[in-house]
């Protein structure tokens, strides 16, 4: 049987799909508030912003491209246990506990909360996050037709609504040129925006939008390793400009609007922006966007936490365990955006490095052989900070652990874990020489 092939145009609009399901929460609300903050650094602050945010994602779709299964397969080359424990925390923490909450509540704070008397808020938060998760968990049942449903209608929806509140709010003469930067962007602007992209979640969630893509290649008929490599390193590329493209946008918007008013989040910004330029029209645009976004990550977020659980309870059905993780979901999102942000950060910060850490062993390898002693060192070392970073998040500061890894630089702006972790990955080299694996 002659194996089926992929068109330029089918790429292309796996691709947009691709962006939509990146395209939630995280996306919207960051870029704005950084472009307020860095001021007249916003174009360093957004590249550093732009390498997390758009480099990491592509790289991590690559990544499990090139392992042609999921996160687990390549983190079985560290221990089997650890495979186990960490996939599972990480389809837990970007999907139903935290990923999927988040920009449901986004959508929800964004698109009807500015419309709702202020004593109806916790009803309508009901209400609508009922509706909201039966509209995903429809989306979510048939993954087969996710690239026509989201690549073919739902994204170019999107994206020509946040071309409009872009363009319509620059022609309204809001152009100032930014302001002076905050203190977090005034010295390491690019450091800045490279641990602002962590937020988005796109690094990791690439990791599991990344079995979303080779299933939907696969179910295709597409079996060879190279054709499902190719076709998602292009779909990659397709979603990583759309993602440039609106990052660097919506973010120059809140660097423009900054010193017009003081903003406390990314949300205002837009709510602002949408409207000053075209009234209660913009608001239902900004809601049309933002409901838009949080709705094709929300599903293909369920999509993707049902095919790995349905890979490991095979006797289970994927509907089913897309139901359980749809109603998970909408049990963690009424507990509040507020809530759901604080528990999330330290996880997010205590799994970043370590994800980074594989996909980037994982691209290595497919230049140079490595063993398991080098997945092993480097995620070790990895560890060693970023759990520890996910401690201080939570408030836990112990003395002697501060001032031995103060020695390490970018430490102090979440970045010490590199060094550690290229340490780790030479010391797994050099014991596996002296005992190599068998």
């Amino acid at each position: 049987m002659l194996e089926q092939k992929i068109t330029k145009k089918e790429t292309f609009f796996i691709g947009l799909m691709l962006f939509a399901l990146f395209f939630g929460a995280g996306n919207l609300i960051f870029p704005p508030f950084l472009g307020q903050e860095a001021g007249t650094n916003y174009w360093t602050a957004i590249f550093g912003f732009v390498i997390t945010g758009v480099g990491l994602p592509v790289l991590g779709i690559v990544a499990i491209a090139l392992s042609g299964s999921s996160i687990e397969s390549i983190a079985k080359k560290v221990s089997a246990p650890f495979a186990i424990t960490f996939t599972f925390v990480l389809y837990l923490a970007i999907g139903p506990f935290f990923g999927i909450p988040r920009a449901m509540n986004v959508s929800y704070e964004m698109s009807v909360m500015p419309f709702i008397p202020s004593q109806a808020l916790d009803i309508s938060l009901f209400i609508y996050s009922v509706v909201f998760f039966i509209v995903v968990f429809w989306l979510s049942l048939n993954p087969s037709k996710l690239v026509k449903r989201i690549g073919n209608i739902i994204t170019p929806i999107l994206l020509i609504a946040i071309v409009l509140l872009v363009a319509g709010s620059a022609l309204t003469g809001n152009i100032t040129g930014g302001e002076a930067p905050s203190d977090a962007y005034s010295d390491h602007a690019l450091i800045g925006g490279i641990l602002e992209g962590y937020l988005t979640m796109d690094a990791i969630a690439a990791l599991a939008f990344g079995l979303v893509i080779v299933s939907t290649l696969q179910a295709r008929g597409i079996e060879d390793k190279n054709s499902i490599l190719r076709t998602t390193a292009m779909s990659g590329i397709v979603a990583g400009i759309g993602l440039a493209f609106v990052y660097v946008s919506i973010g120059w918007l809140g660097m423009q609007l900054g010193p017009l008013e003081t903003f406390a989040t990314g949300s205002e910004i837009l709510s602002f922006a949408a409207n000053e330029t075209y009234g209660l029209i913009g608001m239902l645009l900004l809601g049309v966007i933002v409901t838009l976004a949080c709705l094709t990550t929300c599903v293909g977020l369920v999509t993707a936490c049902g095919q790995y659980f349905k890979k490991n309870f095979p006797s289970m059905r994927y509907q089913t365990l897309a139901l359980i993780t749809t109603i998970v979901s909408f049990a963690v999102a009424n507990l509040g955006l507020n809530t759901i942000i604080s528990i999330s950060v330290p996880v997010l910060v205590a799994i970043y490095p370590i994800a980074i850490t594989l996909v980037f062993l994982t691209l290595t390898e497919s230049l140079i052989p490595l063993r398991k002693s080098h997945y092993r060192g480097g995620v070790i070392g990895a560890a060693l900070i970023s759990i520890y970073d996910g401690m201080r998040e939570m408030g836990i500061d112990i003395q002697l652990l501060n001032e031995i890894y103060s020695y390490l630089p970018l430490f102090e702006v979440g970045l010490g874990w590199i060094w550690l972790a290229i340490i780790g990955v030479i010391l797994g080299f050099l014991i596996g020489k002296v005992s190599p694996d068998k």
